[in-house]
């Protein structure tokens, strides 16, 4: 049986991808679910795993190459199957020399990475991510040394040059760098494109509410003397467990919408914003619901190691239904954020703060949160959105209830 592998869509606004690294050679076996590439899109890297097990018989796109959505990239098929009909525009195989002859270098497909002026004429290998801030920052890439595969210059090899570039040889007049305008990455620009979508489409509504943390808080330490460093739960971790059980009593907050189509899937897939240089990435930890609060802290640690590794998968971007923003780690007091397309709600948190409180018929010190709901007004209203910031207060002042 021939499998397709295509480039994935990662979201309605995504249009192409760029392909950043083959996992597997032409010839090498291949298990269902296995990573077989990373790819980079305008939101963040992604591993692409394979839909069926067999053979990678075929790469149609070398690494660097930059892939409209939907259009096929490679093949997996059995040791017999006929591949024939991929032959024509097929790439050469992922681990081809890099020499060509003159009469196949005139009908070979364009490469991404330009010629390095220090090779001599060689081909320079540049990850995608690596062009794009050397070129953000005026770097020179024939002065970076590449540590990756085969000498790639990749993310780290430019940080580390801009952080202690070279000194020349002999006194030179400086020249200063065009100062670079902010938000010119794929990153930035793709979240300037879908908020501003959101705030265009989406009427948006908004309630605050304060949340009494200071039972969360004594949970959350008792909690973590009993639990190794790896494992201890956050403030968040809390946060998105509420969060989840709130949405399956509330479900009308775990709606997409596209355009006039609206879907209401069984699971809570929680994203959580995470603020990476090149921009903000909300990676959803998958069926939140069903997720006990250990698990969600495993699992949120995990998510935002491979943010920041550029290893996340296709449906921790695509398939999240609620999105939780959270700058309380700022001391940001008040947080409102703004919906992320094709989701219908986001919860905004502040940091947790000492307050002066009634409690129990008495002003005492509390440890006080303010959370905000924005909400798309074609899918729910101010009551709904009262009643779910209810049960989600409920939740986080009672906490035994995150676990019961």
């Amino acid at each position: 049986m021939i499998s397709e592998v295509v480039m994935p869509q990662m979201g309605a606004d995504m249009v192409e991808g760029t392909i950043l690294h083959w996992r597997k050679h032409e010839g090498d076996p291949v298990e269902r679910g296995e990573i077989i590439a990373e790819i980079e899109t305008d939101k963040a890297n992604v591993e692409i795993e394979a839909f069926e097990s067999g053979i990678f018989r075929r790469a149609i796109h070398g690494e660097g190459d930059v892939v409209p959505i939907g259009e096929v990239i490679a093949i997996i098929a059995a040791a017999g199957d006929d591949i024939s009909q991929y032959a024509n525009g097929a790439a050469p195989p992922v681990a081809a020399p890099a020499a060509a002859s003159a009469a196949s270098a005139a009908t070979a497909p364009a490469q991404v990475a330009a010629p390095s002026e220090a090779e001599a004429g060689e081909r320079q290998r540049v990850s995608p991510v690596a062009r794009r801030i050397a070129e953000e920052r005026g770097i020179d890439l024939a002065q970076v040394r590449g540590t990756g595969p085969d000498g790639r210059i990749i993310k780290r090899d430019v940080e580390s040059f801009a952080a202690a570039p070279p000194q020349p040889a002999r006194a030179t007049t400086p020249v200063s760098a065009s100062p670079q305008p902010l938000g010119t990455s794929r990153m930035r620009q793709a979240i300037a494109r879908r908020m501003s979508q959101s705030k265009r489409e989406a009427p948006h509504y908004y309630l605050l509410v304060d949340i009494d943390m200071t039972a969360a808080m004594a949970f959350r330490a008792q909690a973590n003397e009993a639990m190794p460093e790896e494992a201890r739960l956050s403030i968040n971790d809390l946060i998105v467990k509420a969060c989840a059980m709130a949405l399956q009593k509330h479900p009308a907050f775990n709606v997409t919408l596209d355009g006039d189509q609206m879907t209401q899937p069984g699971e809570q897939n929680v994203c959580i914003a995470i603020a990476l240089d090149e921009g903000l990435i909300a990676p959803a930890i998958l069926d939140a619901g069903r997720k006990s609060l250990s698990q969600i802290a495993a699992e949120s640690k995990d998510l935002v190691a491979r943010a920041k590794g550029g290893s996340l998968r296709p449906d921790e971007i695509t398939a999240g239904t609620f999105s939780i923003t959270n700058l309380g780690a700022y001391g940001i007091e008040t947080l409102i954020g703004i919906i992320q397309p094709p989701q219908t709600a986001i919860l905004g948190v502040g940091s947790v703060m000492p307050h002066a409180a009634v409690h129990d018929g008495a002003i005492a010190v509390r440890e006080m949160m303010k959370v905000a709901l924005s909400a798309d007004h074609r899918i729910t209203d101010g009551a709904l959105g009262a009643q779910f910031l209810g049960e989600i207060k409920r939740l986080l002042e009672s906490p035994l209830l995150l676990v019961l």
